[in-house]
């Protein structure tokens, strides 16, 4: 069960919160799937993919402080610990190696995940009037999809 601070209604944070909290945890999840793709990706697109591997686990250890830092900000506690955030997590884990096609499947399903619990979260903070959570939420959108978009375009013949 979510914490939530003593001054601040549980009734009212503890839907968007978990919802936050579950955008950390398969972010989380993700951003690490995402670093071991970057190390051990092999093949003819190895240069290509090592740098966007590496561009997407980065821009993601920046949005989960974010993230955690929003469910802070709401009066919650945000989820930790490496055990926790994989017990939560819901993205499929794999292991090195396979062909660089399977890396990016992989990758592509995390981000599907992910954007899928930021929209729920997204409608949450808008059913609350929490704009800047919102904003958030549509900022993670905005960039899981251009993820997919290019990791897509990697798999077109």
């Amino acid at each position: 069960m979510l914490a939530v601070m003593s001054n601040t209604s549980h009734s009212d944070i503890t839907p968007l919160t978990e919802s936050l909290n579950q955008v950390l945890a398969d972010s989380y999840a993700l951003l690490s799937l995402t670093h071991l793709a970057h190390w051990n990706v092999e093949g003819p697109g190895f240069f290509a993919l090592h740098t966007a591997f590496q561009t997407q686990y980065e821009e993601m250890f920046i949005a989960v402080d974010e993230i955690a830092e929003r469910i802070r900000a709401l009066g919650a506690y945000a989820i930790g610990g490496l055990g926790t955030l994989a017990a939560r997590a819901n993205l499929k884990e794999f292991s090195a190696p396979m062909p660089q096609e399977k890396y990016v499947k992989h990758l592509i399903a995390g981000h599907e995940k992910v954007v899928s619990d930021a929209t729920k979260a997204r409608d949450l903070a808008d059913k609350k009037g929490d704009k800047e959570s919102e904003d958030l939420m549509i900022h993670r959108i905005t960039t899981h999809e251009k993820s997919l978009w290019m990791l897509r375009s990697f798999l077109k013949d």
